[in-house]
């Protein structure tokens, strides 16, 4: 079973006119929506100003959710679990017939929570995950058949699903020009979080020598505080999409009824006054956005970091997901206080915090490099995997896996930055949300070939051949295209070296003038 990650990586919020890369990380599955939380000056409600101790409350309640709703000390041991005496399923079933619904649970309820998220103002979808996180611990301590674990599945892929909704309410709280500050701190309780939750974990099981039951016992207790911590949780008065949308139809609406009342031209016929619903439609941002969203794709470098966010972070989920029965399968421990998957997760999360935060200091031409960085790391994790694959040593296979989230973790937050830089803040979740929607659906497909029952069920250890194999083909694929864009760009260089003053700025991770195209709809890609 996967650990708390899809709550930390290089998850960044933009400050008011550049992203800061230098922040702790949070989950990529969370990037959707607050990395493109740009600041706009009639966003942000004005009564921070009047009071400010009521927002610092807020914030200071919903960081404190965040941690405790993290702390679930069982979950990096629920897979030793189900295949320990105590549940007894056997490694077959635990590969091919329980761990695949988690993938086809996400891609179902993703898009529907995303869109909740947004028309519910965020605190719904929050008391329906803490709700679905107690109904997986009960499931985990009384269930006993595979139907029963097929179904805990199922709700630990809606718990994915609505984690969304916490990176982007502490933003309907504060002004914009707070989004960065809050948003390092809502990030950084996280962090924190699932930190203590690993170690916690370890502890018990190796000094405390509990069993798995005791330990997914004291697991129910902590999300069930979170689910009540949930209901307590203020209830914003705005969100992203629908809500703001709404209000600014009703002051169209408004403006529309005004005017028609000025003219007795427009009494005779108030149809040429209030727009009609098609041609709302018509002129509706969302329209608008899903045209812009083709344009993105015109863009080689918006295009480049979208496919790796597609590709690379579907291989990375896969590995997470079965990675605990590979270690089941390398050292198959006789006793509990030997299993060590918590010491290792948390292992894994400082290292990534690390490597998110080093990415806020690389200073190249991104326009230039990316491709060979990509490929070099990318190239790396594929060594990596091929390591946990043949090794017999199960420190090895757990270095190796530490270091394989780490090099992905390091990337994030430059694809984050990538594509929320030069994008508005709604096309950006938009494409965000696309992204990760994609990247599900291609988990699913392989999930469906390779991994259940019905299709191929290869055990896990040819499962990691597949995943090597994988990253090996987008190696390839990224070293192409990366002699590529080279060649072509030492080929149009004037020959007297000139320009290259010009291009310093490409060098920073900060957005530059240059990416601030025009739209289609005629409106700055910055605006």
């Amino acid at each position: 079973m996967v650990a708390e990650d899809t709550a930390l990586s290089g998850d960044l919020s933009d400050g008011e006119n550049e992203m800061d890369l230098k922040l702790p990380a949070c989950e990529d599955g969370d990037v959707a929506v607050s990395a493109c939380e740009a600041p706009s000056p009639s966003d942000g409600p004005q009564e921070e100003a009047r009071d400010p101790r009521k927002w610092k409350w807020a914030v200071a309640f919903l960081c404190f959710y965040g941690f405790m709703g993290s702390i679930k000390p069982g979950e990096p041991f629920i897979t030793p679990y189900l295949l320990s005496p105590e549940k007894n399923f056997t490694r077959e079933e635990v590969t091919n017939e329980i761990t695949p619904v988690l993938t086809y649970s996400y891609m179902v309820v993703l898009v529907p929570a995303f869109l909740l998220t947004d028309l519910m103002r965020y605190k719904p979808v929050l008391i329906i995950q803490g709700v679905s996180q107690v109904v997986i611990w009960l499931i985990l301590l009384l269930g006993t058949s595979l139907l029963e674990m097929q179904f805990m599945e199922f709700f630990y892929g809606i718990t994915m699903a609505c984690r969304v909704a916490y990176s982007s309410y502490i933003f309907s709280l504060v002004s914009p020009t707070l989004y960065q500050r809050v948003a390092g701190y809502s990030r950084s309780a996280v962090l924190l979080g699932v930190f203590t939750s690993s170690v916690l974990g370890q502890l018990c099981m190796s000094v405390g020598n509990v069993s798995f039951y005791t330990l997914n016992a004291i697991s129910l207790g902590f999300v069930s505080f979170g689910m009540l911590l949930s209901l307590c949780l203020p209830w914003p008065k705005r969100s992203l999409f629908f809500n703001r949308l709404r209000n600014q139809e009703e002051k169209k609406l408004a403006a529309a009824a005004a005017a028609a009342s000025k003219s007795e031209l427009d009494k005779i016929n108030p149809k040429d006054t209030v727009p009609s619903s098609a041609s709302r439609w018509k002129d509706s941002v969302v329209l608008q956005m899903l045209l812009e969203v083709r344009n993105v794709l015109k863009r080689p470098n918006l295009r480049l970091w979208c496919l790796w966010w597609v590709f690379n972070s579907t291989g990375y989920y896969l590995v997470l997901f079965y990675v605990h029965i590979l270690w089941n399968k390398v050292y198959p421990a006789k006793e509990n206080k030997h299993v060590y998957n918590g010491a290792v997760e948390a292992a894994s999360t400082l290292l990534s915090t690390l490597t998110s935060f080093t990415a806020g200091f690389v200073k190249i031409r991104w326009n230039v490099w990316s491709e060979l960085v990509i490929g070099v790391i990318t190239a790396l994790q594929a060594a990596l995997l091929l390591l946990m694959l043949t090794t017999d040593n199960i420190w090895v296979c757990y270095t190796a896996y530490v270091l394989f989230r780490g090099f992905y973790q390091f990337l994030v937050p430059i694809a984050t930055f990538q594509i929320a830089s030069s994008l508005t803040k709604e096309l950006c979740a938009l494409v965000f949300g696309i992204n990760t929607f994609l990247g599900t659906i291609l988990k699913t497909i392989i999930n469906l070939i390779f991994a259940d029952k019905r299709g191929l069920a290869f055990d896990v250890k040819s499962q990691f051949m597949v995943y090597f194999v994988y990253f090996t083909i987008l190696t390839i694929v990224y070293f192409v295209c990366a002699a590529v864009v080279i060649i072509r760009h030492y080929r149009n260089q004037p020959a007297g070296g000139g320009g290259t003053g010009e291009q310093a700025a490409s060098t920073e991770l900060h957005p530059v003038a240059a990416e601030a195209e025009t739209l289609s709809n005629g409106k700055s890609a910055n605006a």
